[in-house]
């Protein structure tokens, strides 16, 4: 008999196929926030951030323009910041998993106080003497997000944020971390840069594949992840036949919703994610790029572990007869996106430090073929170097 849980972020809504204001005005009015603070990287500051704000009229208290990749901790405390000289009751994070990430953990630095960078430290995830309980930390002002990309942030309660003095990617979480309301507006992934949207599709296909691989069942978790997977291979490629195409949007959206939601049922993600984290902290690959260039490397190397559940994602993609690992290449390089190593820089002399470095990412542990030691890392990133 199967043994498990399934948990559900804490969130109020998911709202689609409207447009993004007024879907954030109508849940503000809903409970009773007036005073909204809209986070998002400088690349959208002064285009969709400018135009949301605008739509907003006296809602919108500012902008924090300039949230950078992978989410450093100088610009939580400084978004932090913003929000308390601004009175913020509402946090909207516009634009990709690294903004919706920070404004995750400016939600934890404004209910704890914090101030500084290196006060981030005990609030990483983990445990022991030098770590605040952080579920006793009570909540304040919350945050709404609206993607432009598919990395699906927004679905958890987990952030990545970099300590860029240890150059090192760290976990924070708390059960209401999660936004209280997500806004899927198709219309406002129409300037997202291409390789942007299908690389962090790429990504969603990686959430869809590791859990679907995982050698642990959840058949609930695993409907989702499978309907998600089909929805993201199908969306994807009528994205990049027609990018204006809004109904191939929404269904990407759905796909990368579905495909991270099984992650509720606690089994985590495997080698691809682990390696990925370890690619995207340490070594500045972009996110979303390192799940193009681990996860066909990952599904070869776990081949040795049985084929059946890589067969039924190779049909969930529509590419049946063809391996796991052949079926994520091919669509990656439909989709003109790097599959190996070397194209994003990463030569075979930095492969012996990722491999330990990645030793010590809980992914590693959820892997189907299990990995023994960093030298089991080291095939991986070999089958990967191109």
């Amino acid at each position: 008999m199967l043994i498990g849980a399934h948990r559900f972020p804490r969130q109020d809504v998911v709202a689609y196929g409207r447009p993004a204001a007024e879907a954030l005005r109508e849940f503000a009015a809903a409970a009773g926030l007036v005073r909204l603070l809209i986070t998002t990287p400088r690349s959208l500051g002064e285009s969709l951030a400018a135009q949301l704000a605008k739509e907003l009229g006296e809602l919108c208290v500012g902008i924090v323009a300039g949230v950078p990749a992978h989410s450093p901790r100088q610009s939580v405390v400084a978004g932090a910041e913003a929000a308390r000289r601004r009175r913020a009751d509402l946090l909207v994070a516009l634009g990709g998993g690294s903004v919706i990430d920070a404004t995750k953990v400016m939600q934890l630095a404004l209910w704890a106080g914090l101030g500084r960078p290196d006060e981030l430290d005990p609030y990483r995830a983990g445990r022991g003497p030098d770590r605040v309980d952080v579920a006793k930390i009570p909540p304040g002002v919350r945050m709404v997000a609206i993607p432009t990309t598919l990395s699906a942030a927004e679905f958890t309660a987990f952030a990545g944020v970099t300590d860029t003095a240890k150059r090192a990617k760290e976990g924070y979480t708390h059960p209401l971390l999660a936004p209280r309301a997500v806004i899927l507006d198709p219309a406002m992934t129409l300037a997202t840069p291409e390789a942007l949207w299908f690389s962090t599709g790429l990504k969603a296909v990686d959430h869809a594949v590791e859990q679907l691989c995982n050698p642990i069942r959840a058949p609930y978790a695993d409907a989702l992840a499978a309907d998600g997977l089909r929805r993201l291979a199908a969306g994807l490629a009528a994205s990049k036949a027609d990018p204006a195409d809004l109904d191939a949007r929404q269904e990407c959206q759905f796909g990368m919703w579905l495909a991270i939601s099984g992650a509720g049922a606690g089994r985590g993600m495997g080698a691809s994610h682990a390696i990925g984290h370890t690619l995207g902290g340490s070594y500045g690959v972009p996110h979303g790029i390192t799940s193009c260039v681990a996860l066909p490397a990952v599904l070869a190397w776990n081949e040795a572990a049985g084929t059946e559940r890589q067969a039924l994602v190779a049909e969930l993609m529509g590419a049946g007869g063809l391996s796991a690992a052949a079926a994520v290449r091919r669509l990656a390089q439909g989709l003109g996106l790097p599959t190996d190593l070397k194209s994003v820089g990463i030569t075979p002399d930095k492969f012996q430090a990722i491999a330990e470095h990645t030793m010590h990412d809980a992914g590693v542990r959820a892997n189907p073929r299990p990995i023994k030691g960093p030298e089991d890392i080291v095939e991986i990133l070999e089958l990967a170097a191109g």
